[in-house]
């Protein structure tokens, strides 16, 4: 009996993989012939990039091409975003799929033919902008997922729901958007998601490959404000003062001492980072108060919860020691998560990104302190996070140009992996829920 048992274990199993290996090979020849349109779409974005909260043309190129498959699309969803939504042949689970859509207010360096030559205003200041994190790469990966699931549709056992962000890079003071105010506005629901999927193309890593972390992946956010209250004084009477910006520069350094002394280095890492120190006017005049902005990054939720209380204790404290005051404002400005991938589900898609690249290009990535807010989308449902590779194959991943920067460059040869890669985590996790 039980050899009956693990023959038909055995036959399922090849069943299965047989038709998982099918269903990707369909993929794969669906993605690779319209490899040229993803690179298009994607060249178009690059030479018209659009600013957090105004990406208007590229929302109506977006919103155009996922109509044309016959995608319910719902537009102005947190100021400017698109959400698609694919509703399978059959029943099963909804899956949704995010890429971001803003550009930076940075001036493109690059030789290209389809550089940014957009200037606009950020912040009260002229200035240029440019696709110089990957999100055109982004857009362009997620319409040619649109393009190859939609084509699938009769055959999908779920729905697909297609996230165009705006914002992701943050917003100049006093607006919203980005991924918190999408979840707000119900994006994760009507359908209600059960998983959300998402990729960033990296500079410095080979085209060609994918990388992921379980657990904490990029870092949580919290950007911060110390003010320091001392007394003023004339600067030739310094005894007559409580100096701000001595307690400021004592606070400065034992902040540094978080890291080295009150972290468990071995399993996480952080930042604590003094970013814009300012209090003063004149050399002969001794400030009544200093203003420090900076940021905190980590990677897991109990050491963000010590890294602010330890914050605050050493500012505050330090300052009372000195006869100032200090008053600590944490999150100043916004706030993101851990951008945590949910352990159980990367196990379960791991072999899907495995068959999809290759297993000799799929690895496990260390974490990093940048951050991402495709966070706020996985604090409330299951989410993996991927990295893509964009460094044209032979090139130093130490010396290419680095995102957020003028000189950066992405190898387009690598787009239809994502395509691929999107597709069969969807397909898959469809098909583990069920058929």
């Amino acid at each position: 009996m039980k050899k009956i048992i693990l023959l038909l274990f055995s036959g399922f199993a090849v069943t299965a993989s047989f038709a998982q290996t099918t269903s990707k090979a369909d993929v794969a020849k669906k993605a690779d012939a319209i490899e040229q349109k993803i690179i298009g779409w994607r060249r178009d974005f690059h030479e018209h990039p659009e600013l957090g909260n105004h990406e208007v043309r590229t929302a109506a190129i977006i919103t155009k091409h996922l109509q044309s498959l016959g995608i319910e699309v719902k537009t102005g969803v947190a100021t400017t975003g698109v959400v698609g939504v694919l509703k399978g042949g059959k029943p099963g689970p909804v899956v949704a799929l995010r890429a971001d859509m803003d550009a930076l207010p940075v001036t493109e360096r690059v030789n290209l033919p389809f550089a940014s030559k957009v200037t606009t205003t950020y912040n009260g200041e002229q200035v240029g902008v440019m696709h110089a994190c990957g999100h055109d790469s982004h857009m362009a990966i997620l319409m040619g997922v649109a393009e190859v699931l939609s084509s699938m549709k009769n055959d999908l056992h779920g729905t697909v729901k297609f996230i165009f962000q705006p914002a992701e890079e943050g917003l100049p003071a006093g607006e919203k958007g980005g991924a918190e105010e999408m979840v707000k506005e119900g994006v994760l629901e009507n359908p209600k998601v059960d998983v959300v999927f998402g990729l960033h193309i990296q500079s410095y890593q080979p085209a060609g490959t994918i990388t992921y972390r379980p657990g904490g992946d990029m870092a949580a956010v919290n950007p911060m404000k110390i003010i320091v209250h001392g007394k003023s004084a004339h600067g030739a009477y310094p005894w007559s003062s409580v100096d701000p910006i001595v307690v400021s520069a004592q606070i400065i350094n034992s902040l540094q001492t978080i890291v080295s002394r009150n972290l468990h280095i071995t399993q996480n890492g952080a930042v604590v980072t003094i970013g814009a120190i300012n209090g003063g006017n004149r050399s002969n005049i001794i400030p009544e108060t200093v203003t420090m902005i900076g940021t905190i990054r980590t990677l897991n939720n109990d050491d963000e919860k010590m890294v602010i209380e330890r914050v605050k204790q050493i500012a505050t404290k330090t300052a009372e020691a000195s006869g100032a005051t200090a008053e600590v404002i944490i999150p100043f400005e916004h706030h993101y998560p851990i951008t945590y991938n949910d352990p159980a589900l990367v196990a379960q898609m791991l072999p899907t990104l495995q068959a999809t690249a290759g297993a000799a290009n799929v690895s496990l990535r260390q974490a990093e302190t940048g951050a991402e807010d495709f966070s706020f989308y996985e604090q409330k449902v299951p989410g993996i996070f991927i990295h893509l590779g964009g460094m044209p194959k032979g090139g130093d991943p130490i010396t290419a140009p680095a995102h957020h920067t003028p000189d950066f460059f992405i190898d387009e040869s690598g787009f239809t992996l994502g395509v691929k890669a999107l597709c069969n985590l969807t397909l898959d996790y469809m098909g583990s829920k069920g058929k």
